[in-house]
């Protein structure tokens, strides 16, 4: 009975993924090892270094697929909301007894282990999340409903940001997009682009031209359309509105310390930087400029060999796929992954089950956002935030808790 169970699912599991997963967490441990890799030296394997660390973190992410695999679906499923109430205890107790790292308290020491509860805090909101979202009774489309589901992350979301852990934080924001797909109005998107240019705006334009410009469409909206009260009223409320936000805006962003103000205006073009808050990008962009069309090969990163790029096995490792890959080697594995993520919001458009609809959109979001904003951070196009690449930068807690993300997913889509 067992070994017909144990048939079915592998029947059942979806193997394009299973094998990219594969793929990726493989190519990553290469170019970990890559990172670390000195010609010079006579050591041979370490346990000790990263590269060997890391494949220990990977021995047990197999593991930890394998007892999602192989157990009760209903272990995830019925305890969701336990686990997310855990999650929240660990982020409060971080809080209090974490060490901290890179100026953040995120983390919990267990022995020679170190754990991240943020990156498991993900999984459980997820789980939770879905739980929730996908329950017959709520309705969607009521912003009162809306606004409930928003707690759901918004909770661990701030206790992140109490780490100080914005990159962590930031990923939460994902599950926006998880909303959208239930029944949100598309006019919140609308109005996060929105908030997003006047952001960009308050830090490049005097804050009068912006006010003044906003007046001047709204008032041209108003002309074009009806002259009603209402119209009018509404044309004054999102003045107002906008204005409070782009003076909070400008007002936030000198509270701000000099070393993330530094960030956001070598991003906007402000201040190069190359020498201070401006470095990490700055090598990041030569190492991987340097790979050219194929890159100088394995094991020949020249940016990589004398570590002018800091950090570069977690947040900046996309910088050695370029450097000794090239514009063959970002284009493959940028294809990969873009594959995986339509291939998981194709596995959930196809569930009979609304919980595992919600929650593959869950799964497949965090990993389309970790890879926009990790990628983009190495290039420049965004602020250095600090966020892993999934399966690919080092560390065991990010890895442990994208496969378990991933399988879990993995498990429902074998289960229907």
């Amino acid at each position: 009975m067992e070994n017909n169970h144990t048939q079915r699912l592998w029947k059942d599991l979806d193997k394009p993924v299973l094998l990219i997963y594969l793929f990726l967490v493989i190519a990553g441990w290469f170019n970990i090892y890559s990172v670390v890799y000195d010609p010079e030296t006579t050591e041979g394997f370490q346990l000790a270094a990263r590269y060997g660390k890391q494949l220990l973190f990977i021995g047990f992410a197999f593991l930890l697929a394998l007892f999602v695999l192989v157990a009760d679906l209903r272990v995830f499923t019925q305890f969701a909301y336990l686990y997310y109430g855990i999650a929240i205890l660990l982020l409060l107790a971080v809080l209090v007894i974490g060490t901290k790292i890179s100026g953040a308290r995120s983390w919990i020491k267990l022995g020679p282990i170190s754990l991240q509860p943020s990156e498991f805090a993900k999984v459980a909101t997820c789980l939770a999340f879905a739980k929730y979202v996908s329950h017959p009774a709520l309705n969607m489309k009521k912003v009162k409903n809306q606004i409930a589901a928003a707690l759901w992350f918004l909770v661990p979301m701030m206790l992140i940001l109490l780490q100080p852990d914005a990159g962590s934080a930031l990923v939460f924001l994902s599950f926006v997009l998880v909303l959208y797909r239930e029944g949100m109005t598309g006019k919140v998107l609308w109005a996060g682009l929105i908030a997003i240019i006047l952001f960009i705006a308050a830090l490049l334009v005097n804050n009068y031209i912006i006010l003044a410009a906003i007046a001047l469409v709204i008032g041209f909206l108003i002309f074009r359309n009806k002259k009603t009260f209402k119209n009018i009223a509404l044309g004054v409320l999102f003045f107002a509105l906008c204005s409070g936000y782009v003076v909070g805006v400008d007002y936030a962003f000198h509270k701000l310390s000099p070393h993330q103000q530094q960030r956001i205006n070598v991003v906007l073009g402000l201040d190069p930087d190359i020498k201070g808050a401006g470095y990490n990008v700055n090598q990041s962009k030569i190492a991987i400029g340097s790979g050219g069309f194929a890159g100088k090969g394995y094991l020949q990163g020249t940016q990589t060999k004398f570590n002018f790029v800091p950090e570069q096995s977690t947040d900046f490792i996309f910088c050695t796929i370029g450097e000794e890959w090239g514009w063959v080697g970002c284009t493959v594995f940028l294809a990969a992954y873009l594959w995986l993520i339509v291939r998981l919001v194709k596995m959930a458009e196809r569930q009979r089950q609304p919980y595992y609809r919600v929650y593959g959109y869950g799964v497949a979001c965090i990993f389309f956002l970790h890879l926009f904003v990790n990628v983009g951070m190495t290039i420049g196009l965004l602020p250095v935030i600090g966020i892993p690449l999934p399966f690919f930068s080092y560390g065991g807690s990010s890895l442990w808790s994208f496969t378990l993300l991933l399988f879990v997913f993995l498990k429902m889509d074998a289960r229907q």
